[in-house]
């Protein structure tokens, strides 16, 4: 066997030993109780709501944080803490240089109200789950001086005893939600703008 060949085989056995490493994940029970913070480089929280019927108009908040004090011995004892800069928002507007249309809709009063409302945050409030990997949140919003409880529906999407890369205990988990912004004030251009919108969460978290 020459030694390239011997090269591209220890490459392979490499990385099919990565991926295995990777792949081997641990149960949520064995995980330390704690606080664990969110990894904001691997996370996203972006909302869809409707645009005339005719599309599922998607932004994001690129700049929010989160924590969960996190109870092993019983997952639904855990709390989830979220906070959120309106100000962060992002729509791909594709015509920048005409309009700060970001600055239009996180600051005018009739939307986002920024100035007047600079956080938007949840507290969990009850965990009730289904099995071992999904459940129901329910919590309070507060989102323009408003709060009103919502559910997310959650998938716990794995844990590490010992995250691969830094060797810190780690979890994930999404979670999708739906409200009215009405029931927060906010009814601007409804219907043609859709009264309901949808949350789409994904998170990582590693223990503090």
């Amino acid at each position: 066997m020459n030694r390239k060949i011997l090269s591209t085989t220890a490459l392979s056995l490499a990385m099919l030993g990565f991926t295995a490493n990777v792949n081997a994940q641990d149960s949520y029970e064995v995980l330390p109780e704690g606080t664990y913070q969110l990894d904001k480089t691997h996370a996203s929280l972006s909302w869809k709501v409707s645009h005339l019927g005719l599309s599922n108009y998607t932004a994001r908040f690129t700049d929010f944080d989160a924590s969960i004090e996190y109870n092993p011995e019983n997952i639904e004892e855990s709390k989830v803490s979220v906070t959120v800069d309106p100000t962060s928002l992002r729509t791909d507007y594709p015509y920048a240089e005409k309009k700060d249309f970001d600055k239009k809709l996180s600051h005018g009063e009739d939307w986002f109200n920024a100035q007047e409302f600079p956080e938007i945050t949840f507290t969990s409030t009850n965990i009730d789950m289904n099995d071992d990997d999904t459940g129901v949140m329910t919590g309070n919003l507060t989102f323009l001086g408003v709060t009103k409880p919502i559910t997310l529906d959650v998938t716990l999407n794995g844990a590490y005893i010992a995250h691969p890369f830094n060797q810190k205990p780690a979890l994930g988990f999404s979670a999708e939600g739906r409200l009215k912004r009405s029931d927060f004030g906010f009814e601007t251009y409804i219907p043609n703008i859709g009264d309901e919108v949808q949350l789409l969460i994904e998170t990582e978290f590693a223990k503090k």
